[in-house]
């Protein structure tokens, strides 16, 4: 309670130690006062701005917030400033709603209200990640947060014309690399940062350059590079500790003591991209090149037998990726067509503790998206479309754990949305047909069991619809309400896993003939945004018809613990809000409160509590702002979590005390921002349930961050 209080003390007298600068400050906004023509039209154009503020762009650009009535939460560029680490599943797990896989710094996925892989798709502009993040816990998404203009989670009935599994809700990176405007003259951007926790050092640089005759280019680049990651405590869980202690070879008790620093977390990655777009107006079609590379180690599940070799996977991961987009205008019934598609050359080695190639793994494929959007008639509006995937997926080598196989899918869609005085409705429809085949392969059916004994063909037609509304009842007060049926067929790795796969420390065991997965659920709403206090609120229930889920056996196969792939009935059900409330002035210093509160509850019939459902968490903040000086302090409180699946441990809660001060230093110039940003600062050992390596590897200890981000 002391040093919260000292930090709280630090924050109040940094921020009203800038007396010369607030005046600059002041100056400044009486200038432009004085320049306003009149108080009618700087009223105006305030509510422009809130207005602006509040229809940001979300998802491919094509839709704003207040269409939105599943509710989008956003991290903008200033946020992403002191938000940013080297994995989206870090970047994001402060978010309502949102944890993280915790799988290492590198290879940390979002989870989506207690969901992930399929049902947490993650999205770049629109366009799947095209790589092999959701087959496994140990695969990287081969997006870089450091090259996000914004990060994006939308949930509601829109998430239908992306996706038909997006129960969890959807992760849209929003990038520039196909510009979607023509800027006067040179733009670009640099962001550098330092992480103390993992000595982490990164750059990102972006250019746009018109090049006239209504053409731009945009080409960015970025680099990170970061050592084994420093924790706040023991490595193995307490209960692992006690084992560990017990044990009679000298090697195991010795894994009671281990501390402090994560092995086999060291890691970099590149990305480059160049871009060129014709734009004219709303008519704009451009093509860009991105290249990722990353080589990461994977955090240790440590053996308590003696007889077994821990696995230290490093992952040296590949994508070369083209994607394009065409915005073209048509006047009438339908105001535009819009195409988006990517092609992907992914690939990625799993080495060994010597360097030597365990496992290599592949995956070719492409995706390609066509809407016709409507114009608005009389407040109706939406937009129809086709959708089509076709991946790839190889694994050659001694770790072999699925046969060569490929993923189609055609979908068809549609999003309606009619707007009368106070109230907005929304609805959606999707049909995907999908088919899933599997080669013959004698490596697999060596594993026992029925797969790789023969060739599998299996084909699904998933059908998905979603209908809501919102109300205006007054007051700066929205609530709404929506109703889902959604589908999604297996995937490659639920349907035909048979091996040992040394990165995740899993021996994965599949299913055949697991049927598609459905859902029934309701989604309560409440928005107010007015006046001082801006709240955002949710509470959703899921019945799950034939929930696919993989669970541990208790089984030991080649040294590593099985896990297989189950199908049954289920309950998801949870809450979100998230508040902000402006305090006003005091010692010159604008304040505002923020509190971030969620939790899930999720059980399986015939089966108990699902595996790796996070636990209840709140979150509350104080900021204070003083001309180009902004601070804030923030604790979060997270609960134990011992409602736990059959095989499956529990763990602790714990607090954590984070800090973080903006500064502006340049009036003329406010796309400069400096940022330092202390997490954990008390050095606390916390573990994300979430995480399958929650046991063996706990969240970074304290993390000082220094940012430069500057605009131009």
């Amino acid at each position: 309670m002391l040093r919260t209080s000292i930090s709280l003390a630090a924050l109040i007298a940094a921020l009203a130690s800038q007396p010369a600068l607030a005046a600059d400050a002041a100056a400044d906004a009486n200038a432009e006062a004085a320049t306003a023509p009149d108080s009618d039209a700087a009223a105006d154009s305030a509510g422009a701005n809130q207005d602006k503020h509040e229809e940001s762009l979300v998802v491919t650009g094509s839709r704003k917030k207040t269409d939105v009535l599943g509710g989008v939460t956003a991290l903008e560029p200033e946020e992403l400033v002191h938000d940013v680490k080297p994995s989206l599943g870090d970047t994001l797990a402060d978010l309502p709603g949102v944890s993280s896989s915790s799988f290492g710094p590198s290879s940390s996925r979002p989870i989506l209200r207690g969901l992930s892989g399929e049902d947490a798709p993650i999205l770049l502009d629109g366009l799947t990640s095209l790589d092999l993040s959701a087959s496994d816990p140990d695969h990287a998404v081969a997006i870089n947060p450091l090259t996000a203009e914004s990060i994006e989670v939308l949930r509601g009935p829109g998430t239908l014309i992306y996706n038909s599994a997006a129960i969890g809700g959807v992760v849209n990176v929003v990038g520039n690399r196909i510009p979607r405007h023509v800027p006067d003259g040179v733009e670009g951007d640099a962001l550098v940062n330092y992480g103390s926790a993992a000595n982490e050092r990164s750059v990102n640089a972006g250019v746009t350059v018109p090049l006239g005759g209504h053409f731009v280019a945009h080409a960015d680049g970025s680099y990170s590079k970061y050592d084994d990651l420093e924790v706040g405590g023991h490595l193995l869980s307490k209960e692992l500790r006690r084992e560990a202690a017990a044990s009679a070879d000298p090697d195991i008790r010795a894994l009671a003591e281990l501390k402090d620093k994560l092995p086999n977390t060291a890691g970099r990655s590149d990305d480059y991209s160049g871009g060129l777009a014709y734009v004219d107006g709303d008519l704009d079609v451009g093509l860009s090149y991105s290249r990722h590379d990353a080589k990461y180690g994977v955090p240790i599940r440590f053996s308590l037998d003696p007889n077994f070799e821990a696995e230290q996977p490093t992952i040296d991961a590949h994508q070369d990726r083209v994607d394009a987009r065409a915005n073209v205008p048509i006047g009438g019934f339908f105001r535009a067509f819009e195409f988006s598609g990517g092609l992907s050359k992914y690939r990625h080695a799993e080495l060994e503790a010597d360097g030597e190639v365990g496992s290599r793994f592949y995956s070719d494929g492409g995706e390609a998206r066509a809407a016709l959007v409507q114009s608005d008639h009389d407040g109706w509006g939406g937009s129809s479309g086709i959708q089509y995937l076709d991946q790839d997926f190889r694994i050659r080598g001694d770790e072999k754990y699925l046969p060569d196989s490929e993923n189609k899918k055609l979908g068809l869609f549609t999003l309606q949305n009619l707007e009368r005085g106070p109230l907005r409705l929304e609805a959606a429809a999707r049909v995907d047909f999908v088919r899933v085949d599997a080669d013959a392969d004698a490596d697999i059916a060596a594993n026992g069991g029925i797969i790789g004994t023969r060739p599998f063909s299996n084909k699904y037609t998933p059908i998905s619809a979603s209908v809501g509304g919102n109300y205006d009842v007054g007051g700066d007060w929205r609530v709404g309400l929506s109703l889902s049926h959604s589908e999604r067929a297996p995937n490659v790795q639920e349907l035909f896993s048979n091996g040992a796969h040394g990165g995740s420390a899993q021996f994965l065991i599949g299913n055949p003939d697991i049927g598609t997965q459905k859902s029934n659920g309701a989604e309560l709403t409440v928005h107010h945004n007015g006046g001082p206090l801006h709240i955002q609120a949710s509470a959703y229930y899921n019945n799950y018809g034939n929930y696919i889920f993989v669970t541990p056996t208790g089984d030991v196969r080649d040294g590593l613990p099985v896990y297989a792939y189950q199908e049954g009935k289920a309950k998801y059900y949870g809450f979100e809000v998230e508040t902000e409330v402006k305090f006003g002035n005091a010692l010159g210093v604008d304040w505002s409160g923020e509190v971030t509160a969620d939790a899930v509850r999720a059980k399986i019939r015939n089966f108990g509590d699902a595996p790796e459902i996070p636990p209840f968490r709140v979150l509350a903040g104080l900021s204070g702002e003083r001309g180009p000086v902004k601070g804030h302090v923030e604790v979060e409180q997270v609960a134990k979590q011992d409602r736990t699946a059959p095989e499956e441990t529990s763990t602790p809660g714990y607090t954590m005390v984070n800090a973080s001060f903006d500064w502006t230093p340049l009036k003329d110039n406010p796309e400069l921002t400096l940022s330092l940003t202390g997490d954990n600062l008390f050095d606390v050992e916390a573990r994300r349930h979430a995480s399958d390596l929650k046991d063996f590897a706990p969240l970074a200890g304290r993390d000082i961050r220094l940012t430069a981000r500057l605009g131009f």
